[in-house]
């Protein structure tokens, strides 16, 4: 079942085209990971899919609904479709507890005892619940990174965008963020993930869109894009990765 329908999107800025007639759909419980050159789009796509930017063409659509342009409920739709970002965002004059349960609070109507119960029960499943009275800046970046993505859960959110999440992580902390996203995986989160990290795309995606050009060049199931590409361009991408040394 679509969930995302994604029909010919653009997005300029000023007399840059970044996105140049974008066609993409998103299934229910799928994850599609979004992989290109820097440039190429991919984190205007997922601001455009959340509306936090406006589209100059084509539609977007959740549930078969269009989601931009004038009208649309934005504290709805972003009820629905919740981000996170490389930088991490956490209010650093509130507690991780504080951070997380907000948004439910004054957005939701949740009780704070249930915002806060729920808040618990997620930080304890990303094995934080020890740090929840601590501040942000007492916490390393990969945990600054799991509690956003947990801050983002706490919206009960239908789809997750991910927008290379690992990229301004120590590569030692990439890992325990990148196991969040498997367990979500799991669970049949429906997520889109902007990202650089090609194996965890390769393990984790169930489809990999190659962002050229402002379009989706190439997609397919992981093991046919990274083994056996059909555009000249994702195979010169990947051959590029693989001498960095990254797949």
């Amino acid at each position: 079942m679509k969930l995302i329908e994604i029909d010919n999107v653009k997005k300029r800025y000023g007399a840059t085209e970044v996105l140049a007639g974008l066609s993409l759909d998103v299934d229910a419980h799928q994850v599609v990971c979004l992989i290109g050159p820097s440039g190429c789009g991919k984190s205007t796509l997922l601001r455009c899919i959340n509306q936090l930017e406006t589209i100059d063409g084509g539609q977007i659509r959740l549930h078969g609904d269009r989601v931009d342009g004038r009208g649309v409920n934005l504290d709805m739709l972003r009820r629905e479709v919740g981000i996170v970002f490389q930088a991490y965002n956490l209010f650093p004059h509130m507690s991780v507890l504080d951070n997380v349960t907000l948004g439910p609070i004054q957005v939701l109507g949740m009780a704070q005892y249930a915002a806060r119960e729920a808040g618990m029960t997620l930080l304890a499943r990303i094995g934080l619940a020890h740090k929840a009275q601590e501040f942000p800046d007492r916490l390393s970046g990969g945990q600054q990174q799991r509690v956003a993505i947990v801050r983002a859960l706490m919206m009960d959110p239908t789809v997750l965008l991910l927008d290379e999440i690992t990229s301004a992580l120590d590569p030692e902390l990439v890992s325990e963020v990148l196991d969040i996203v498997r367990d979500l995986a799991a669970k049949g989160m429906t997520m889109v993930l902007a990202t650089h990290e090609m194996g965890f795309a390769r393990e984790v995606a169930d489809k990999v869109c190659f962002l050229q050009g402002g379009v989706v060049y190439e997609s397919g199931p992981p093991r046919q894009l990274f083994d056996a590409p059909e555009g000249e361009k994702t195979r010169a991408f990947l051959r590029s990765i693989v001498r960095a040394g990254r797949l």
